[in-house]
């Protein structure tokens, strides 16, 4: 079952050969019918490369012949810096200028700029780590729609034009250090998720996608996360999955009551969880570390310490970069750096992992997988390429010259990576 629905019926094979959302088609960070080369460089297997405005570390999302970006551009005079007042507050970069809230469509096949529309316009209240950006949000698109998503600066539903059919503003947020904004949207049928966990008053909130309007609100009783949430279905009924420090929790799509909640991870929530055959595997790592496997059926109210926790671990779990599940193999990074765990999803049993790769340094974007093998992309702009199953091989490592936090898109033969500069297709 895929993570998240992108149109009025339940995920599948809609939104297979496209890239629509954060992690992919079936928000695992695979796509089902990709295949694109194992090998590039600068100069071999560059369909185009663009130079991209601003700072964004939003995915590429991918629609049919269509890439929908965000991107935060700086504008106007330069005025006196200011960093976050936080508490805590450390490796922060400085605001000195306004700011346009840009998202954009470019052509798959070209790296044409089909339209570039801004949003909205603002000083920023506060910067970000010096690691993230303005527009850490990835978009999610359906047929219809594409939600570009800005967090303090408000989140909008624009039609595959660039015509802005709908605009909300939910209030801004602070965030534990003031190291900015970053969880993405969530979408599941006509049903848009957005979550706001920060330093003062959190919640979770519907919105019908078609109109803006407010379905559900609830409060929850949690700090900063950056965790975007997922949607899984359990006995035909959808659930809306979300990651943070006190619980995991299970909220019912329809309404938003609390189905169940679970403890034990860690402060400071960044990657997302994963799904697959009614299981929900979450993971943390800052001043502790912990990874829960947690079976849905027969789960209700507080499940803490319960054999619905069917295993977990306390070692070499993800911080920053998501899971990668593939053909039921879990795949993270210890903290956000490059030694790999590889699990059997079903046992928790490491196969083979943890093991170190070579060449690369440390790691801000999540894994992918398609055809068989895993691309993982560093801050420095190397990808090392290995196989999927049994003892990892390496197929190729390729470089690129532009740094990269922004995950990897994957539709066909084709792979996304956008830099703090360039967008490079890399494909045939």
């Amino acid at each position: 079952m895929a993570a998240c629905a992108h149109a009025d019926d339940a995920v599948t094979e809609s939104s297979v050969g496209h890239w629509p959302q954060w992690r992919g088609p079936l928000g695992t960070g695979v796509s089902p019918d990709g295949a694109p080369p194992i090998e590039w460089s600068e100069e071999k297997n560059v369909q185009w490369k663009v130079e991209l405005q601003g700072r964004g570390h939003a995915t590429p999302i991918i629609w049919g012949d269509r890439i929908f970006l965000t991107t935060a551009v700086p504008f106007g005079s330069e005025l006196t810096p200011h960093k976050s007042g936080r508490p805590g507050a450390h490796d922060n970069l400085a605001v000195s200028q306004w700011h346009r809230f840009i998202a954009l469509a470019i052509d798959r096949l070209t790296g044409k700029t089909l339209w570039q529309k801004t949003l909205n316009e603002a000083l920023p209240i506060e910067g970000a780590h010096y690691t993230a950006s303005l527009a850490s949000a990835s978009p999610v698109a359906d047929g219809e729609h594409v939600f570009a998503f800005f967090g303090s600066y408000d989140l909008f539903c624009l039609d595959h034009t660039g015509v802005v059919v709908w605009q909300k503003k939910l209030g801004q947020m602070h965030t534990k250090h003031g190291h900015g904004e970053g969880a993405s949207p969530a979408l599941h049928g006509s049903t848009l998720i957005v979550n706001w966990d920060h330093e003062d008053k959190s919640f979770i909130v519907a919105f019908e996608k078609h109109t803006g309007k407010e379905r559900w609100r609830r409060p929850r009783e949690e700090v900063t996360s950056w965790a975007t949430p997922i949607v899984v279905e359990q006995n035909g009924k959808a659930q809306v999955i979300v990651c943070g420090t006190s619980r995991v929790r299970g909220y019912d799509l329809s309404n938003g009551s609390t189905l169940w909640e679970c403890g034990g991870l860690s402060a400071n929530i960044v990657a997302t969880p994963v799904y697959s055959d009614g299981v929900v595997i979450a993971g943390s790592s800052y001043e502790k570390r912990a990874m829960l496997a947690i079976r849905l059926a027969g789960s209700s109210g507080d499940i803490t310490d319960t054999d619905q926790v069917i295993w977990s671990r306390h070692r070499g779990t993800p911080y920053v970069p998501s899971p990668l599940l593939y053909d039921g193999a879990l795949y993270f990074h210890s903290h956000y750096q490059s030694v790999l765990t590889r699990l059997n999803a079903k046992n928790g049993v490491e196969d083979p992992g943890p093991f170190r790769l070579p060449g690369i340094g440390n790691v801000y974007a999540s894994a992918v997988g398609a055809a068989g093998r895993v691309y993982v992309t560093d801050i420095e702009g190397t990808t090392l390429v290995f196989t999927n199953g049994g003892k990892p091989q390496i197929l190729a490592r390729n470089v690129l010259n532009d740094r990269f936090n922004a995950s990897a898109a994957i539709a066909g033969k084709q792979i996304l990576l956008r830099g703090e500069k360039f967008l490079y297709s890399i494909g045939p």
